[in-house]
């Protein structure tokens, strides 16, 4: 009979989202009559239509399509030049950091980047990953084999997890250990915190001593308002010895249903074969796209380059202003009623403690049933996101209002 993974098999209940869904499904089918009324604050799905810009240049490449002259079928695995240069330059570049076209690797999405990327790692890496976290990080590891069974609290063996709590602003402190990958999310995701460059220091100079590389998930980096925090891990000297960076257009552009991310490898960033031969990973990430993946589609590579063209940078930036003006909202909300509020300054997420003697699954219950608001649990972040919740501010200002409203009336 054939063999199955037993790695999945480790895995604890559903992945968070699918279980939310359940909950949110039984909820409505149990009261039809408040479905219509429900308001979404849980996953992190953007509400406001697709920059203008982007949809032009989608339905012009449509038409190039229908051409013969301008026809084409399967692109370059590793993305289109014009859109691997528009990043190179319109991310990095023009900011003063220094990454190569050929260094962009164009992708469906930062999801999926995050968890692939363990392609080109082998067996024995120590993970350092924070918590709470985007569960991603810890599931795509179990299914690699990278950990051993999880114990009651839903913690792993084999993962070196670093606590993230108010007393360190939720970022993480150097391990007194070796590790060897460094799952860092800043802007985080669930927290809303931001890691300073004193911090990012640190942690690229820990990396380079220790021959760690950090996987730096930048996905929220558009949303950051202090010009002193850094957006992007290259900005920190030597980073690009030690750091792979993860970028996605979902909710800068609003592409989370037309899929569109990257990811940057530089090209000195280097790992040990197992002969102990230091050998870049550029190449391996690269045969690992060309083997696995057929890159995105010519029109949506197309509406992602409309994106730094002037007309795409000032949509972008109205939408950022939209959803931080949610957050603000959200944050004011919560203030009011006592609770204690983190994020939303530089991210478009508000990270919340619970009322005393409600724990955040319960949380959660009590804003889906008297609330009709849908957040998201700080326990399905990890162990230490137990007794907060998080708020998304993807969502119509109105819908964010009314959020506003129902919040301090249950509260």
């Amino acid at each position: 009979m054939a063999k199955l993974n037993n790695n999945y098999l480790k895995l604890k209940a559903g992945y968070l989202f699918p279980e939310i869904g359940r909950r949110v499904k039984l909820f409505s089918d149990s009261n039809p009559e408040n479905a219509d009324n429900l308001i979404r604050c849980g996953i992190g799905d953007v509400t406001e239509p697709l920059p203008l810009a982007a949809r032009d240049a989608m339905k012009a490449a449509v038409d190039e399509l229908g051409h013969h002259e301008t026809f084409r079928g399967y692109g370059p695995e590793q993305g289109y030049d014009f859109l691997r240069a528009a990043i190179a330059d319109g991310d990095y570049r023009d900011n003063g950091i220094s990454v190569e076209d050929d260094e962009i690797f164009v992708s469906d999405g930062s999801k999926c980047d995050t968890g692939n990327i363990l392609d080109i790692f082998g067996n024995g890496n120590k993970i350092a990953i924070t918590d709470p976290v985007y569960p991603v990080y810890v599931d795509t590891n179990v299914m690699a084999g990278n950990t051993g069974e999880a114990n009651e609290s839903g913690a792993y063996e084999g993962i070196h997890y670093m606590p993230c709590h108010a007393e360190n602003g939720f970022v993480p402190e150097i391990p007194q250990e070796r590790v060897d990958l460094i799952y860092l999310c800043y802007p985080n995701n669930p927290t809303g915190a931001t890691a300073t460059r004193e911090q990012l220091e640190k942690w690229v100079s820990y990396a380079r001593e220790q021959g760690a590389i950090i996987l730096y998930d930048a996905a929220y980096q558009a949303f950051i308002q202090d010009q002193s925090v850094p957006r992007s891990i290259y900005e920190i000297d030597g980073a690009r010895e030690c750091a792979i960076e993860f970028r996605s257009f979902s909710k800068n552009g609003g592409f989370t249903g037309v899929r569109c991310a990257f990811t940057v490898v530089p090209k000195e960033l280097m790992a040990e074969d197992e002969n102990g031969e230091r050998r870049s990973l550029h190449p391996l990430w690269s045969r690992r796209q060309s083997t696995k993946f057929n890159s995105v589609s010519y029109p949506v590579q197309k509406a992602a380059e409309a994106l730094y063209s002037d007309a795409g940078k000032n949509e972008v930036k109205s939408l950022i202003t939209h959803y931080m003006e949610n957050a603000k909202k959200l944050r004011s909300a919560c203030s009011e009623i006592g609770l204690s509020v983190y994020g939303g300054e530089n991210a478009p997420y508000v990270w919340v403690a619970c009322p005393e003697s409600i724990d955040s699954w319960g949380m959660f219950d009590k804003m889906l049933n008297e609330a009709k608001v849908v957040i998201t649990p700080g326990a399905g972040f990890g162990e230490a996101g137990e007794g907060f919740f998080r708020i998304s501010a993807f969502n119509s200002k109105s819908n964010v209002d009314t959020v506003c409203e129902r919040l301090k009336a249950t509260l």
